[in-house]
């Protein structure tokens, strides 16, 4: 029996392609099926009698009387195919759904206020003053499209100042070249208007320039007492020690009357090299910041950190312009900050087992100073050798910026008494200059030091750009004589702000107007994407170029006009300029070479007395010289045979022809333009 109630059952059961019945009517199924039938389909009656035993199922579920019925099935039980929404459905939903929460006008009438306060707060617009006719111009002559050789002019329609005088390296193209200093041609121009020369801080490419411009032209000097004596130094080398008389050290966060058209604040700056500073300009127009080079160091060696709070302040009062340094501006991760490099520099110097030879940029004083704390800290006589190591760290100790026993030192002479361990060389040199100490200790010239397998080589620097070649020939002398060499990362940290400190400067100065400024185009580039990241709208920034004038005011900013920019070569033996074609004929010599040639010529009949002297250096190998010879020899004859008349008695216009006629021939032949130098001597 309980088979065939079984099988009635799994034959109610309806097909898989259609919904189930209804669970009540199941059951009502099962609870009325007889022994003794064997009908494959039953019939539910309505009945309230069930057997317990016959429902497999009574046991497992719950009693659905109570289950309330899905609305998508009918009353037979089937699904409903209809696509018109359930009323019922949608009223169960109605009934559950809160109703909405009472609007505080009062709150929301606060919510716009403090949009609108945001609005002010961010918003330049609303600080400056749009009804001002002022304005003010502002004229790179360096430090754009390259690294160094920074100067900035501003001026009003009466006067100017001149921001940083600085100096640049030159290529390997640039022969017998030492350094680049600006072409001062736009200040001849306006010497009349310039009132003052502003320094932001004391590295070479922001005052190197200064001697080379006050043989010419003096102004007074606005600035901290470091960068002035750093000068000071220089005006004593250039033999113009007279022009010290125009110093004027400031006082950061003092306001300074310059003229009657500017007024100039300092504020401390952290950079790789102590007391820099940048500087707000007030004007008519309005308030001009130039952050010179920086970086946001919150632990600097000397705890002064930068002056956040005088930035907020201008930022707050309204900015018409931000001029900020692009040169770290593809870093995306913040700038490390000096105090970082110490842990290195610990773990290093307790594992020298010789003498430890630390090169680094001389300007750097906290990097030397954390280096010969660590010197002193193991037992270690410092010997500092390079003249411009020597000199900052004179100056450093003169003015008490840095303070050390003057008995930790030693001369170079004296190393040689003392035992390795005992000994920390603090050098010139880690851009592989061919003339600094430390190259020279590494090819066995220098005077008193000579590398040797026990030492320890500690380069705390990076490779400036165009140096790595110079640098990598230094590597190669120092491992050849067997010294050791450390240059990793954490023994070095940039001077210069990343994106991250960038945004900060942007945030805190809020400008309408921004200028990224020293750098090359690319760094100017990305600088400009971050302005706009911190919403300085993008039609408010422009990417100068050295001589470009921009004219800003309150209302708009503008490129009007370009001046003369360029180039001073100087020879750093002599300090002396040398003119651009000399440069040009050391360029044509090094990549084509020279010719010379001496021949004698008859007035009368316009022909060669004697075979002519030719000399070559970098046109043809030694070996092929007389058949060159003999080439220009056969050049001259078919010249000289038709000779223009008249052209003989010109000696000048004689030379200038032959040669433009040799220049032809070997350009046909070599593809080549060599120097030629003709003498053409008439009897």
């Amino acid at each position: 029996m309980q088979e065939e109630n079984r099988g009635s059952v799994e034959n109610t059961t309806a097909p898989k392609t259609q919904a189930q019945p209804n669970m009540q009517a199941n059951m009502q199924a099962k609870t009325e099926s007889k022994p003794t039938e064997s009908k494959p389909e039953v019939k539910t009656q309505d009945s309230t009698e069930a057997k317990p035993t016959q429902n497999r199922n009574n046991n497992r579920r719950p009693n659905n009387n109570n289950r309330k019925p899905n609305p998508n099935q009918n009353r037979n039980g089937e699904r409903s195919t209809s696509n018109k929404p359930n009323n019922n459905r949608n009223k169960n939903k109605n009934r559950h759904r809160r109703a909405p929460t009472p609007v505080d006008e009062n709150l929301k009438s606060f919510v716009v206020k403090n949009q609108e306060a945001h609005k002010q707060r961010l918003n330049p617009h609303y600080k400056l003053d749009l009804n001002s006719k002022a304005k003010i111009r502002i004229t790179p002559l360096g430090g754009l499209g390259e690294i160094g050789g920074n100067i900035m002019v501003m001026e009003t329609d009466n006067e100017a100042i001149l921001i940083d005088i600085g100096m640049s390296f030159p290529d390997e193209t640039m022969h017998g070249v030492d350094i680049l200093i600006p072409d001062f041609s736009y200040l001849r121009e306006i010497k009349d208007k310039i009132v003052a020369v502003i320094i932001t801080h004391a590295h070479e490419d922001h005052i190197g320039a200064m001697p080379y411009l006050y043989k010419e032209m003096q102004f007074p000097i606005y600035g901290t007492p470091l960068p002035l004596a750093m000068i000071g130094n220089k005006f004593d080398e250039h033999h113009i020690k007279e022009h010290r008389k125009y110093f004027n050290p400031i006082v950061k966060r003092q306001v300074y009357e310059i003229g009657n058209d500017f007024k100039i604040e300092w504020m401390h700056m952290t950079h790789s090299i102590i007391d820099s500073s940048t500087i707000a300009v007030t004007t008519d127009a309005g308030t001009l910041i130039h952050t010179g080079d920086f970086k946001i160091d919150y632990t600097p060696v000397d705890g002064y950190t930068a002056d956040l709070h005088r930035l907020a302040y201008y930022g707050d009062k309204g900015v018409l312009c931000l001029l900020s340094d692009s040169t770290n501006s593809h870093n995306p991760t913040a700038t490390g900050s000096e105090l970082s490099v110490a842990p290195a520099l610990d773990r290093i110097f307790s594992k020298a087992e010789g003498r430890i030879l630390l090169s680094t940029f001389s300007s750097n004083i906290h990097r030397v100073q954390q280096a010969i704390q660590y010197g002193i800290k193991y037992g270690r006589k410092i010997c500092v050798i390079g003249r411009s190591m020597e000199r900052n760290i004179e100056l450093a100790m003169q003015y008490d910026y840095v303070r050390f026993a003057k008995n930790i030192f030693v001369d170079p002479d004296e190393v040689a008494n003392l035992e390795d361990k005992e000994v920390l060389i603090v050098t010139t040199g880690s851009q592989g200059e061919t003339n600094s100490a430390l190259f020279r200790m590494s090819i066995g010239e220098h005077r008193h030091i000579k590398i040797k397998p026990s030492d320890l080589i500690v380069l705390s620097s990076r490779a400036i750009p165009g140096n790595e070649g110079s640098i990598s020939a230094m590597l190669n002398n120092i491992q050849r004589a067997g010294a050791s060499v450390a240059m990793s990362k954490d023994i070095h940290v940039s001077g210069h702000a990343s994106m991250e400190e960038q945004k900060l400067m942007l945030r805190l100065v809020n400008p309408k107007f921004f200028l990224p400024i020293h750098g090359e185009y690319n760094h100017v580039m990305r600088h400009r994407e971050t302005g706009m990241m911190c919403g300085v709208p993008e039609r408010n920034i422009l990417l100068m170029t050295d001589g470009e004038q921009i004219e800003i005011a309150p209302k708009y900013m503008r490129k009007v006009k370009t001046v003369k920019t360029g180039k001073t070569y100087i020879d750093n033996q002599n300090n002396h300029k040398i003119d651009d074609d000399i440069i040009l004929d050391r360029q044509k010599l090094a990549s084509d070479g020279v010719v010379m040639i001496v021949s004698e010529v008859s007035e009368q009949n316009s022909k060669m007395l004697s075979k002519p002297r030719v000399t070559t250096f970098g046109i043809v190998p030694d070996r092929l010289d007389k058949a060159f010879a003999k080439e220009i020899e056969d050049v001259l004859e078919i010249f000289l045979t038709n000779i223009k008349p008249g052209l003989i008695e010109n000696s000048r216009a004689l030379e200038n022809d032959v040669r433009q006629v040799v220049r032809k021939h070997i350009f046909r032949k070599m593809k080549k333009y060599p120097l030629i130098v003709p003498h053409m001597l008439v009897h």
